[in-house]
Protein backbone atom coordinates (compact mmCIF):
# COMPACT_ATOMS: atom_id res chain seq x y z
CA UNK A 1 0.00 0.00 0.00
CA UNK A 2 1.48 2.85 -1.09
CA UNK A 3 2.22 5.78 1.72
CA UNK A 4 1.15 9.81 1.67
CA UNK A 5 3.90 11.84 0.25
CA UNK A 6 3.23 15.59 0.06
CA UNK A 7 6.17 18.15 -0.19
CA UNK A 8 4.44 21.30 -1.00
CA UNK A 9 6.23 21.89 -4.06
CA UNK A 10 3.90 23.50 -6.17
CA UNK A 11 3.34 25.97 -2.87
CA UNK A 12 7.13 26.67 -2.45
CA UNK A 13 6.74 28.17 -6.26
CA UNK A 14 4.28 30.15 -5.35
CA UNK A 15 5.57 31.44 -1.98
CA UNK A 16 8.89 32.53 -4.13
CA UNK A 17 6.71 34.02 -6.90
CA UNK A 18 4.97 36.48 -3.79
CA UNK A 19 7.89 37.22 -2.65
CA UNK A 20 9.08 38.66 -6.44
CA UNK A 21 6.42 41.62 -6.07
CA UNK A 22 6.69 41.97 -2.06
CA UNK A 23 7.87 44.89 -0.65
CA UNK A 24 7.42 47.44 -3.47
CA UNK A 25 6.27 50.51 -2.82
CA UNK A 26 4.31 53.81 -4.07
CA UNK A 27 3.61 57.36 -3.69
CA UNK A 28 0.40 58.59 -2.44
CA UNK A 29 0.83 62.55 -2.13
CA UNK A 30 3.11 65.06 -0.39
CA UNK A 31 3.49 65.46 3.41
CA UNK A 32 3.36 69.20 5.05
CA UNK A 33 6.82 69.67 4.21
CA UNK A 34 6.23 68.81 0.87
CA UNK A 35 8.26 65.76 1.00
CA UNK A 36 6.68 62.41 -0.78
CA UNK A 37 4.55 59.73 1.16
CA UNK A 38 5.81 56.49 0.73
CA UNK A 39 3.66 53.17 0.97
CA UNK A 40 4.79 49.54 1.04
CA UNK A 41 2.36 47.60 -1.60
CA UNK A 42 1.02 44.50 0.36
CA UNK A 43 0.37 41.26 -1.89
CA UNK A 44 -2.02 38.63 -0.92
CA UNK A 45 -2.81 35.01 -2.21
CA UNK A 46 -6.09 34.90 -3.90
CA UNK A 47 -8.58 35.15 -7.15
CA UNK A 48 -9.01 39.33 -7.21
CA UNK A 49 -12.62 38.91 -8.35
CA UNK A 50 -14.09 36.44 -5.40
CA UNK A 51 -11.73 35.61 -2.81
CA UNK A 52 -9.09 38.49 -2.68
CA UNK A 53 -12.22 41.03 -2.41
CA UNK A 54 -13.81 39.21 0.44
CA UNK A 55 -10.96 39.91 2.24
CA UNK A 56 -10.36 43.79 1.34
CA UNK A 57 -13.61 44.42 2.35
CA UNK A 58 -13.40 42.35 5.94
CA UNK A 59 -16.21 39.90 4.48
CA UNK A 60 -18.77 42.42 4.23
CA UNK A 61 -20.64 44.09 1.36
CA UNK A 62 -20.55 47.73 3.40
CA UNK A 63 -17.04 48.06 3.07
CA UNK A 64 -15.22 49.93 -0.20
CA UNK A 65 -11.90 47.56 -1.21
CA UNK A 66 -8.78 49.29 -0.14
CA UNK A 67 -6.27 49.81 -2.77
CA UNK A 68 -3.27 49.78 -3.60
CA UNK A 69 -2.33 46.20 -3.80
CA UNK A 70 -0.90 43.12 -5.00
CA UNK A 71 -3.13 40.00 -5.71
CA UNK A 72 -2.26 36.58 -7.36
CA UNK A 73 -3.71 33.20 -7.98
CA UNK A 74 -3.05 29.95 -10.00
CA UNK A 75 -4.63 30.70 -13.64
CA UNK A 76 -3.77 27.82 -14.97
CA UNK A 77 -1.39 24.27 -14.53
CA UNK A 78 -0.84 21.89 -17.58
CA UNK A 79 1.06 18.92 -18.13
CA UNK A 80 3.86 20.25 -20.71
CA UNK A 81 4.73 17.48 -23.48
CA UNK A 82 7.42 19.19 -25.09
CA UNK A 83 9.60 19.19 -21.87
CA UNK A 84 8.78 14.83 -21.43
CA UNK A 85 11.77 13.17 -21.24
CA UNK A 86 12.47 9.32 -20.30
CA UNK A 87 10.06 8.73 -17.18
CA UNK A 88 11.51 5.83 -16.32
CA UNK A 89 15.52 7.25 -15.72
CA UNK A 90 16.77 7.56 -12.57
CA UNK A 91 19.78 9.65 -11.15
CA UNK A 92 22.07 8.39 -8.86
CA UNK A 93 24.06 10.60 -6.92
CA UNK A 94 26.96 9.01 -4.33
CA UNK A 95 27.55 10.88 -1.03
CA UNK A 96 31.25 10.17 0.57
CA UNK A 97 32.36 11.24 3.36
CA UNK A 98 35.53 11.02 5.91
CA UNK A 99 36.16 8.58 8.54
CA UNK A 100 35.26 9.83 11.99
CA UNK A 101 37.32 8.53 15.09
CA UNK A 102 35.30 7.90 17.89
CA UNK A 103 38.46 7.88 20.28
CA UNK A 104 40.26 10.92 18.85
CA UNK A 105 37.02 12.77 18.18
CA UNK A 106 38.72 14.00 14.95
CA UNK A 107 37.77 13.25 11.43
CA UNK A 108 40.24 10.67 9.41
CA UNK A 109 42.12 11.37 5.96
CA UNK A 110 40.65 7.96 4.84
CA UNK A 111 36.55 7.86 3.28
CA UNK A 112 33.91 6.45 5.91
CA UNK A 113 30.55 5.68 5.16
CA UNK A 114 29.34 6.13 1.43
CA UNK A 115 25.51 6.31 0.30
CA UNK A 116 23.57 6.54 -3.07
CA UNK A 117 20.82 8.84 -3.57
CA UNK A 118 18.70 7.78 -5.80
CA UNK A 119 16.59 10.50 -7.59
CA UNK A 120 12.72 9.66 -9.75
CA UNK A 121 12.74 11.58 -13.02
CA UNK A 122 10.45 14.65 -12.40
CA UNK A 123 6.93 15.49 -14.56
CA UNK A 124 7.27 18.71 -16.91
CA UNK A 125 4.46 21.39 -16.00
CA UNK A 126 3.84 25.07 -17.33
CA UNK A 127 2.35 27.07 -13.89
CA UNK A 128 0.53 29.54 -15.11
CA UNK A 129 -0.12 32.97 -12.71
CA UNK A 130 -1.90 35.79 -12.72
CA UNK A 131 -1.50 39.28 -10.82
CA UNK A 132 -3.92 41.80 -10.80
CA UNK A 133 -2.55 45.16 -9.26
CA UNK A 134 -5.11 47.21 -7.61
CA UNK A 135 -4.53 50.73 -7.54
CA UNK A 136 -6.46 54.13 -6.99
CA UNK A 137 -5.07 56.46 -10.00
CA UNK A 138 -3.06 56.30 -12.44
CA UNK A 139 0.25 57.57 -11.03
CA UNK A 140 0.32 54.58 -8.80
CA UNK A 141 0.01 52.07 -11.68
CA UNK A 142 2.92 53.44 -13.65
CA UNK A 143 5.43 53.39 -10.53
CA UNK A 144 4.35 49.79 -10.40
CA UNK A 145 4.80 49.02 -13.66
CA UNK A 146 8.18 51.03 -13.72
CA UNK A 147 9.74 49.41 -10.69
CA UNK A 148 8.62 45.63 -12.02
CA UNK A 149 9.61 46.18 -15.83
CA UNK A 150 12.83 46.22 -15.83
CA UNK A 151 12.74 42.31 -13.76
CA UNK A 152 11.86 39.92 -16.37
CA UNK A 153 14.05 40.74 -19.38
CA UNK A 154 13.27 37.94 -20.85
CA UNK A 155 13.21 35.94 -17.92
CA UNK A 156 13.62 36.26 -13.64
CA UNK A 157 14.79 32.97 -12.49
CA UNK A 158 13.95 31.76 -9.19
CA UNK A 159 14.74 28.74 -6.77
CA UNK A 160 12.25 27.35 -4.56
CA UNK A 161 14.40 25.03 -2.29
CA UNK A 162 18.51 25.37 -1.22
CA UNK A 163 19.05 21.61 -1.06
CA UNK A 164 21.83 20.77 -3.46
CA UNK A 165 20.17 17.25 -3.69
CA UNK A 166 16.59 18.65 -5.08
CA UNK A 167 17.31 18.88 -9.10
CA UNK A 168 13.73 20.88 -9.13
CA UNK A 169 14.30 23.79 -7.53
CA UNK A 170 15.23 25.91 -10.37
CA UNK A 171 12.70 27.73 -12.76
CA UNK A 172 12.58 31.29 -14.47
CA UNK A 173 9.03 33.23 -14.29
CA UNK A 174 8.09 34.55 -17.58
CA UNK A 175 6.05 37.34 -19.02
CA UNK A 176 2.27 35.88 -20.96
CA UNK A 177 0.95 39.20 -21.73
CA UNK A 178 -0.48 42.41 -19.65
CA UNK A 179 -4.27 44.05 -19.48
CA UNK A 180 -3.17 47.87 -18.82
CA UNK A 181 -6.84 48.31 -17.11
CA UNK A 182 -9.85 46.56 -16.23
CA UNK A 183 -12.23 49.65 -16.69
CA UNK A 184 -14.17 49.84 -20.16
CA UNK A 185 -14.84 52.89 -22.37
CA UNK A 186 -16.74 54.34 -21.79
CA UNK A 187 -16.62 54.61 -18.03
CA UNK A 188 -19.90 54.23 -16.19
CA UNK A 189 -21.41 56.42 -13.42
CA UNK A 190 -19.65 54.11 -11.12
CA UNK A 191 -16.11 54.63 -9.66
CA UNK A 192 -14.54 51.20 -9.34
CA UNK A 193 -10.96 50.72 -8.72
CA UNK A 194 -8.32 50.06 -11.09
CA UNK A 195 -6.94 46.72 -11.97
CA UNK A 196 -3.69 45.62 -14.27
CA UNK A 197 -3.59 42.18 -14.93
CA UNK A 198 -0.15 40.77 -15.35
CA UNK A 199 0.14 37.43 -16.41
CA UNK A 200 2.91 34.96 -16.04
CA UNK A 201 4.29 31.59 -16.75
CA UNK A 202 7.36 29.34 -15.34
CA UNK A 203 8.20 25.77 -16.09
CA UNK A 204 8.17 23.57 -13.19
CA UNK A 205 9.10 20.36 -12.36
CA UNK A 206 7.04 17.91 -9.91
CA UNK A 207 8.73 15.10 -8.28
CA UNK A 208 8.57 11.72 -6.29
CA UNK A 209 10.76 11.01 -2.94
CA UNK A 210 14.29 10.70 -3.31
CA UNK A 211 15.78 7.03 -1.99
CA UNK A 212 18.88 6.61 0.50
CA UNK A 213 20.88 3.41 0.28
CA UNK A 214 23.93 2.18 1.79
CA UNK A 215 25.37 -0.77 0.70
CA UNK A 216 22.76 -2.01 -1.73
CA UNK A 217 20.36 -2.08 0.68
CA UNK A 218 17.26 0.69 0.60
CA UNK A 219 17.40 2.24 4.13
CA UNK A 220 14.88 4.76 4.25
CA UNK A 221 12.83 6.55 1.36
CA UNK A 222 13.09 10.53 2.17
CA UNK A 223 9.56 12.08 2.40
CA UNK A 224 11.06 14.84 1.43
CA UNK A 225 12.87 17.14 -0.45
CA UNK A 226 12.68 20.44 0.80
CA UNK A 227 14.60 22.36 3.63
CA UNK A 228 17.46 20.58 3.64
CA UNK A 229 15.16 17.52 5.18
CA UNK A 230 16.99 15.29 3.10
CA UNK A 231 20.27 16.43 4.71
CA UNK A 232 18.66 16.40 8.34
CA UNK A 233 16.85 12.54 7.84
CA UNK A 234 21.07 11.58 7.00
CA UNK A 235 22.32 13.49 9.83
CA UNK A 236 19.86 11.36 12.19
CA UNK A 237 19.57 8.41 10.79
CA UNK A 238 21.38 5.38 12.89
CA UNK A 239 23.14 4.60 9.85
CA UNK A 240 25.27 8.12 10.10
CA UNK A 241 25.83 7.69 13.18
CA UNK A 242 28.91 9.57 14.87
CA UNK A 243 29.45 11.61 11.27
CA UNK A 244 28.58 15.14 12.67
CA UNK A 245 29.29 16.30 16.18
CA UNK A 246 26.43 18.32 18.27
CA UNK A 247 28.55 20.18 20.76
CA UNK A 248 27.55 22.62 23.97
CA UNK A 249 31.23 23.68 25.02
CA UNK A 250 32.69 24.20 28.08
CA UNK A 251 29.37 24.82 30.23
CA UNK A 252 29.53 28.64 28.29
CA UNK A 253 26.24 29.80 27.59
CA UNK A 254 24.84 31.64 24.10
CA UNK A 255 23.44 35.89 24.31
CA UNK A 256 20.94 36.08 20.86
CA UNK A 257 20.53 39.45 20.10
CA UNK A 258 19.07 39.94 16.33
CA UNK A 259 20.94 38.14 14.01
CA UNK A 260 24.17 37.53 16.15
CA UNK A 261 25.15 35.44 18.59
CA UNK A 262 28.07 35.68 21.67
CA UNK A 263 29.46 32.94 23.63
CA UNK A 264 29.57 33.99 27.44
CA UNK A 265 30.80 32.57 30.34
CA UNK A 266 28.31 31.36 32.61
CA UNK A 267 28.62 34.06 35.61
CA UNK A 268 28.22 37.09 33.43
CA UNK A 269 24.71 39.23 34.29
CA UNK A 270 23.29 40.91 31.65
CA UNK A 271 19.65 41.87 30.88
CA UNK A 272 18.80 41.99 26.74
CA UNK A 273 15.62 42.74 27.03
CA UNK A 274 14.52 46.50 26.66
CA UNK A 275 10.94 47.62 26.39
CA UNK A 276 11.35 50.16 23.24
CA UNK A 277 12.36 46.71 21.38
CA UNK A 278 15.83 48.35 19.92
CA UNK A 279 19.00 46.07 20.10
CA UNK A 280 21.16 46.59 23.22
CA UNK A 281 24.95 46.89 22.84
CA UNK A 282 26.77 43.59 23.38
CA UNK A 283 28.99 43.14 26.62
CA UNK A 284 32.42 43.26 26.61
CA UNK A 285 34.32 39.75 26.97
CA UNK A 286 37.25 38.07 25.87
CA UNK A 287 36.21 34.88 24.45
CA UNK A 288 36.71 34.61 21.03
CA UNK A 289 34.13 31.57 18.76
CA UNK A 290 37.40 30.29 16.43
CA UNK A 291 39.37 29.18 19.76
CA UNK A 292 35.93 27.48 20.79
CA UNK A 293 35.09 25.81 17.57
CA UNK A 294 38.54 24.89 16.29
CA UNK A 295 38.89 22.74 18.83
CA UNK A 296 35.61 20.56 17.27
CA UNK A 297 36.54 21.21 14.01
CA UNK A 298 36.41 23.30 11.11
CA UNK A 299 33.36 25.66 10.82
CA UNK A 300 31.60 25.58 7.32
CA UNK A 301 30.27 28.56 6.71
CA UNK A 302 26.64 28.71 5.94
CA UNK A 303 25.99 25.22 6.56
CA UNK A 304 27.19 24.57 10.42
CA UNK A 305 24.45 25.15 12.49
CA UNK A 306 23.28 25.92 15.84
CA UNK A 307 20.19 24.32 17.10
CA UNK A 308 18.81 26.56 20.07
CA UNK A 309 15.99 25.33 22.41
CA UNK A 310 13.76 27.93 23.45
CA UNK A 311 11.99 27.25 26.82
CA UNK A 312 8.77 29.20 25.33
CA UNK A 313 8.70 26.94 21.93
CA UNK A 314 8.10 23.60 21.78
CA UNK A 315 10.55 23.01 18.51
CA UNK A 316 14.41 23.54 18.43
CA UNK A 317 15.17 27.21 16.60
CA UNK A 318 17.78 26.15 13.61
CA UNK A 319 20.04 28.11 12.10
CA UNK A 320 23.20 28.48 9.56
CA UNK A 321 25.97 30.22 11.22
CA UNK A 322 28.77 32.45 9.78
CA UNK A 323 31.71 33.80 11.61
CA UNK A 324 31.43 37.65 11.54
CA UNK A 325 34.71 39.31 9.95
CA UNK A 326 34.54 42.18 12.24
CA UNK A 327 34.34 40.77 15.21
CA UNK A 328 35.58 37.19 16.49
CA UNK A 329 33.03 37.48 19.50
CA UNK A 330 29.93 37.11 17.22
CA UNK A 331 28.23 34.56 15.04
CA UNK A 332 26.13 36.06 12.56
CA UNK A 333 23.27 33.37 12.60
CA UNK A 334 20.65 33.15 9.75
CA UNK A 335 17.61 31.47 11.17
CA UNK A 336 15.61 29.10 9.52
CA UNK A 337 11.82 31.32 9.56
CA UNK A 338 10.42 27.57 9.12
CA UNK A 339 11.41 26.82 12.85
CA UNK A 340 9.89 29.70 14.11
CA UNK A 341 6.60 29.54 16.09
CA UNK A 342 3.15 30.19 14.81
CA UNK A 343 1.63 33.69 15.17
CA UNK A 344 -1.34 33.81 17.73
CA UNK A 345 -2.07 37.63 17.02
CA UNK A 346 -2.74 39.28 13.85
CA UNK A 347 0.61 41.28 12.03
CA UNK A 348 0.99 44.62 13.47
CA UNK A 349 1.95 47.48 10.76
CA UNK A 350 4.86 48.63 12.94
CA UNK A 351 6.44 49.09 16.24
CA UNK A 352 5.75 53.27 17.53
CA UNK A 353 5.95 55.58 20.31
CA UNK A 354 2.85 57.22 20.13
CA UNK A 355 3.95 60.14 22.01
CA UNK A 356 6.31 60.94 19.11
CA UNK A 357 4.60 60.06 15.65
CA UNK A 358 0.93 59.37 14.95
CA UNK A 359 -1.77 59.05 11.54
CA UNK A 360 -0.44 61.88 9.61
CA UNK A 361 2.24 62.69 11.36
CA UNK A 362 5.26 60.59 10.89
CA UNK A 363 2.92 57.63 10.08
CA UNK A 364 0.04 57.08 7.05
CA UNK A 365 -3.33 57.71 7.83
CA UNK A 366 -5.76 55.56 9.45
CA UNK A 367 -7.37 52.89 7.82
CA UNK A 368 -9.40 50.04 8.49
CA UNK A 369 -7.50 47.23 10.09
CA UNK A 370 -4.42 49.12 10.47
CA UNK A 371 -2.67 48.19 13.52
CA UNK A 372 0.37 49.31 15.64
CA UNK A 373 2.17 47.98 18.57
CA UNK A 374 2.76 50.74 21.63
CA UNK A 375 6.33 51.37 22.91
CA UNK A 376 4.65 54.21 25.33
CA UNK A 377 1.55 54.75 27.47
CA UNK A 378 -1.41 57.00 24.86
CA UNK A 379 -4.07 59.35 26.70
CA UNK A 380 -5.48 59.72 29.73
CA UNK A 381 -8.71 58.99 31.04
CA UNK A 382 -10.74 62.02 29.75
CA UNK A 383 -7.88 63.25 27.60
CA UNK A 384 -7.64 63.11 23.63
CA UNK A 385 -5.10 64.00 21.11
CA UNK A 386 -5.15 65.25 18.15
CA UNK A 387 -3.46 62.00 15.67
CA UNK A 388 -5.12 59.16 18.01
CA UNK A 389 -8.44 60.42 19.02
CA UNK A 390 -10.08 59.23 22.10
CA UNK A 391 -8.11 55.74 22.54
CA UNK A 392 -6.27 55.25 25.88
CA UNK A 393 -3.46 52.28 25.71
CA UNK A 394 -0.51 51.63 27.59
CA UNK A 395 3.38 50.44 26.65
CA UNK A 396 2.85 46.96 24.81
CA UNK A 397 -0.80 47.24 23.70
CA UNK A 398 -1.80 46.95 20.36
CA UNK A 399 -3.94 49.41 18.85
CA UNK A 400 -6.20 48.69 15.63
CA UNK A 401 -8.60 51.42 13.73
CA UNK A 402 -11.71 50.75 13.04
CA UNK A 403 -13.23 52.88 9.78
CA UNK A 404 -16.79 52.41 10.76
CA UNK A 405 -16.42 54.12 14.34
CA UNK A 406 -13.83 56.34 13.29
CA UNK A 407 -11.75 55.51 16.36
CA UNK A 408 -8.69 53.87 17.68
CA UNK A 409 -9.40 50.93 19.60
CA UNK A 410 -7.54 48.23 21.70
CA UNK A 411 -7.19 45.12 20.03
CA UNK A 412 -4.64 43.93 22.59
CA UNK A 413 -4.19 44.93 26.23
CA UNK A 414 -1.14 43.67 27.72
CA UNK A 415 -2.81 45.50 31.37
CA UNK A 416 -4.94 42.38 31.45
CA UNK A 417 -2.27 39.22 30.66
CA UNK A 418 -1.77 36.94 33.23
CA UNK A 419 1.53 35.40 34.04
CA UNK A 420 1.01 32.77 31.49
CA UNK A 421 -0.02 34.92 28.69
CA UNK A 422 1.81 34.20 25.78
CA UNK A 423 1.45 35.75 22.12
CA UNK A 424 3.62 36.24 19.22
CA UNK A 425 2.85 38.88 16.24
CA UNK A 426 5.10 39.90 13.43
CA UNK A 427 5.82 43.34 12.24
CA UNK A 428 4.77 43.31 9.00
CA UNK A 429 7.28 46.44 8.34
CA UNK A 430 10.10 44.64 9.45
CA UNK A 431 9.07 41.06 9.20
CA UNK A 432 10.58 40.61 12.96
CA UNK A 433 8.49 38.07 15.06
CA UNK A 434 7.88 39.58 18.65
CA UNK A 435 7.29 37.39 21.77
CA UNK A 436 4.77 38.28 24.66
CA UNK A 437 5.70 37.20 27.85
CA UNK A 438 6.06 38.60 31.75
CA UNK A 439 4.26 42.04 30.70
CA UNK A 440 6.89 42.87 28.08
CA UNK A 441 7.38 41.98 24.34
CA UNK A 442 10.70 41.31 22.55
CA UNK A 443 12.03 39.43 19.86
CA UNK A 444 10.65 35.47 19.72
CA UNK A 445 14.09 34.34 19.71
CA UNK A 446 16.41 37.13 21.70
CA UNK A 447 17.51 36.04 24.75
CA UNK A 448 19.75 33.82 27.26
CA UNK A 449 20.33 29.98 26.17
CA UNK A 450 21.95 28.23 28.99
CA UNK A 451 24.84 25.58 28.73
CA UNK A 452 22.58 22.75 27.79
CA UNK A 453 20.03 24.57 26.12
CA UNK A 454 21.77 24.75 22.55
CA UNK A 455 23.95 22.68 20.50
CA UNK A 456 26.48 23.11 17.84
CA UNK A 457 26.61 20.60 14.22
CA UNK A 458 29.71 21.52 12.91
Amino acid sequence: MAQFFYDSQIRRFLIQFGKIFSNWEVTKGKDPAGNDIIMRVPIMYGDSSRQAATIIANNSASNLPSAPLITYYISGLEYNQKWTQDPTFVDKINVRQRSYNQETQQYETVQGQAFTVERLMPVPYTLRITVDFWTTNYNQKLQLVEQLGTLFNPALEIQSTDNFLDWTSLSAVFQDGLTFSSRSIPVGTGNPIDVMSWKFYMPIWITTASKVKKMGVVEKIIASIFAGNALQDMQNDDMLLGTRQKITPYGYKLLLIGNTLQILPEAIAFDPSNINLNLPANPDTDIYWSSVLNVYGAVKPGISQIWLQNPYMTTDIVGTIVPNPNDDRLLIYNIDPDTLPQNTLSPVDGVVNPQMTGPNAGLPGPINGRRYLLTDNIGAPGDSTVAWGNVIAFANDIIQYNASTGEWGVSFDSTAATPTTLEYVTNLTTNVQYRFVDDIWMKSYDGWYEAGDYSIVI
